[in-house]
């Protein structure tokens, strides 16, 4: 079955919010087997919510529309929906009024007649209770189409894609099985590694897939497979990872959910029972707030320094200030400095120091614009990198913690 996700709402198109509804719920819809084809953002206005159904309707077999359900003249979704099935005819059903009613006295907040327009549907349309808001979903059956309308409000739409949406359309339909395998790579590029591959992902099965989604310093591979019996498709998904791996093994580094280099270092130290703090100047702490991001992180990483200024660097890292004199704070011999100053004031295992020039301008340095330095020190050794990660500012920022995080992997599984 293929779907169709339209959300509706002016604050998506203007950037005053971000779609994640979509997100969610296209990887709701492919765990039960059915394939999203397209997601739109349209205006909450009559003539884009009728020619956003009517396109829909002629590609996809599910069509599922989030917002413009509240109590207000400016959400018109209900009404549009029902001028498109030429459905002039409202049913009020008072138990979403009683519903509304006891939410508004847990909250003691007073109830009034406008929150009857919530109770009212058209005939067509079938009810789907909303447990945690005040505006219920709605489901259609037209042409051979299903149309699901559901509030905006995220916790309320996944709620209502959850108990409702999900198990009708199990019901309704016979679906095949879809299977998504990420393997997570760093280190090179999606060029390097599809030359490495090629001769594998060209004798790939039609049935299945391999996509590339690089970002900054790293490459995720995806391979879908989709099938009648869950048995054949998950042995031969299987049977492919197990390949790739022989090809690339050198770059992967984790798998699925556990597929980061956050999680993956924080693996390692703790089967080595090692320990670890950071010293970020560009980064902002950045490289901290991802290792603080897989739970557990405590037991091995135990905290970090934000020094953003030269003066910090030399309170709280000990960096001499000769030394920045001489050398600048972007320079090979800060980055060591700092590396060592964290080993030292926090007594840990590992070390990441970072410093350089993320833009847009240079300031009190000689070094251009994305000339970053990455040090990984020990308690016997510490390692300076030097690169330059051009522009803009966000690249150079999300590279350094990506390549800091690489070049402390690399050290560890040397140990």
């Amino acid at each position: 079955m293929n779907a169709e996700i339209i959300t509706i709402g002016d604050e998506i198109l203007i950037g005053q919010i971000v779609d994640t509804n979509s997100q969610w719920i296209g990887q709701e819809l492919n765990k039960i087997g059915v394939s999203v084809y397209q997601i739109s953002s349209i205006q909450d206005e009559r003539k884009h919510i009728l020619n956003a159904l009517k396109e829909a309707e002629s590609r996809a077999d599910i069509v599922i529309i989030t917002g413009g359900l509240g109590p207000t003249k400016d959400d018109i979704t209900k009404k549009t929906i029902a001028e498109y099935f030429n459905d002039d005819k409202i049913v009020e059903y008072p138990q979403v009024i009683e519903h509304i009613k006891q939410l508004f006295e847990k909250i003691n907040h007073p109830y009034n007649e406008v929150q009857k327009y919530q109770a009212q549907l058209p005939s067509t349309a079938t009810l789907l209770i909303n447990q945690f808001g005040t505006a219920p979903g709605m489901w259609f059956f037209e042409n051979n189409t299903v149309f699901v309308s559901l509030p905006g409000v995220p916790y309320e739409m996944k709620g209502l894609i959850t108990n409702e949406v999900l198990p009708r359309i199990q019901q309704k339909y016979k679906l095949p099985f879809i299977l998504h395998t990420t393997i997570m790579t760093v280190g090179v590029g999606e060029s390097v590694i599809a030359a490495r591959i090629e001769t594998w992902e060209n004798n790939l099965p039609s049935h299945i897939k391999l996509a590339y989604l690089p970002s900054f310093g790293k490459v995720r591979l995806r391979i879908s497979a989709k099938g009648v019996n869950k048995e054949v498709i998950e042995k031969e998904v299987a049977s492919e990872v197990a390949i790739l791996n022989t090809l690339i093994s050198d770059v992967i580094i984790g798998f699925d959910t556990d597929a980061s280099i956050e999680k993956r270092v924080g693996d390692l130290l703790m089967v080595q029972n090692k320990t670890l703090s950071t010293a970020e100047s560009l980064t902002g702490g950045k490289i901290a707030a991802n290792l603080v991001s897989i739970a557990g992180s405590s037991a091995y990483f135990k905290g970090g320094f934000v020094t953003y200024t030269a003066e910090l660097k030399e309170q709280l890292l000990g960096v001499s200030k000769q030394l920045i004199k001489a050398f600048s704070v972007v320079s090979k011999e800060v980055a060591e400095a700092m590396a060592i100053g964290c080993l030292k004031k926090l007594k840990t295992d590992y070390a990441i120091a970072v410093t350089g020039n993320a833009g847009p301008t240079t300031d009190n340095t000689d070094k251009s614009i994305g000339v970053v330095y990455i040090a990984i020190a020990t308690t016997t050794k510490v390692e300076v990198h030097e690169f330059n990660f051009g522009q803009p500012r966000e690249k150079v920022i999300n590279r350094t913690v990506t390549k800091a995080l690489e070049l402390l992997l690399q050290d560890i599984l040397r140990n």
